[in-house]
């Protein structure tokens, strides 16, 4: 009888792991920026997309004649129609679109102080009946300006940055400086001018204190509504370089000066 003999299990002996080389710092810091690099382009290229769709849309709306006008936003029912086309979202570069609508805010808060401006003069003259001037100017000043300020500095400012125009980047500079001086002479509150600013509350305190406090909420109103003004003029200024709002403009893009209209040529926009 044959036997078989089971032969010894083979035994190996383990190395240890000898850890990989995965390359130098060096060559770990120049790839990790080459991906940022190319994560960058990628950004830019969907912002770039992002754009051309929306030059897309507005030229199909513009074919088939749906471009039709939205402002001021009025019933059907009323006589009145809108009288402008405006949609930031559609018409305005995305890199202004925020410069553009904070603006649109500014005309609003400004035409929100007038309003609360007239009431406090109302209130005002009901105290005090020597103050029938600065309560027929206050009415003055919310019919004329409300839309005067919309269609002589809004407006030239939406079109500027919509086709990249000069004369209108003109206008609106040399508009809104003057609207600034206004809204710093509203601040103020000249007695008899129309203006519930702090001198005119100050001087209604002695005869009526609960009158007074609603002129200086509006007295503070149109300080907010001033400092703003300052600050919007200075950021609008900031995408016109080298002070040519009188020539050729070239609106300050994400990229440098002149990227803003380079990119609508390339886009097929207008410029």
């Amino acid at each position: 009888m044959t036997c078989f003999m089971r032969p010894p299990p083979l035994e190996f002996e383990l190395s240890p792991t000898e850890p990989k080389n995965y390359g130098s710092y060096g060559t770990q810091a120049s790839a990790a920026a080459a991906t940022a690099e190319l994560l960058k382009k990628q950004e830019e290229l969907n912002r770039k997309a992002e754009e051309l769709d929306r030059r897309e849309r507005e030229l199909q709306h513009a074919a088939l004649g749906a471009r039709q006008n939205n402002w001021p936003p009025l019933p059907s029912f009323c006589p009145v129609q809108p009288c402008f086309f405006q949609d930031i979202s559609m018409e305005i570069p995305q890199e202004f679109q925020k410069t553009v609508s904070t603006m649109y805010y500014l005309w609003m808060c400004s035409t929100l102080a007038l309003l609360l401006n007239f009431l406090a003069c109302l209130a005002s003259f009901c105290v005090e009946t020597s103050n029938g001037s600065g309560f027929g100017l206050s009415i003055l000043w919310a019919l004329l300006f409300t839309p005067c300020s919309f269609v002589c500095w809004y407006r030239p400012m939406y079109k500027a940055f919509r086709s990249d125009s000069s004369f209108n980047f003109f206008v609106f500079f040399f508009i809104f400086f003057v609207q600034d001086v206004l809204f710093v002479l509203q601040a103020i509150g000249i007695p008899g001018w129309g203006f519930s600013g702090w001198i005119s509350a100050l001087v209604v305190l002695k005869a009526n204190p609960a009158v007074a406090v609603l002129m200086l909420l509006v007295a503070l109103f149109f300080t907010g509504i001033a400092v703003l003004g300052i600050v919007m003029l200075k950021r609008v200024r900031g995408c016109v370089p080298g002070g040519e709002v009188g020539g050729k403009s070239e609106i300050m893009g994400p990229e440098g000066p002149g990227e803003g209209r380079s990119f609508w040529r390339k886009s097929g926009g207008p410029g």
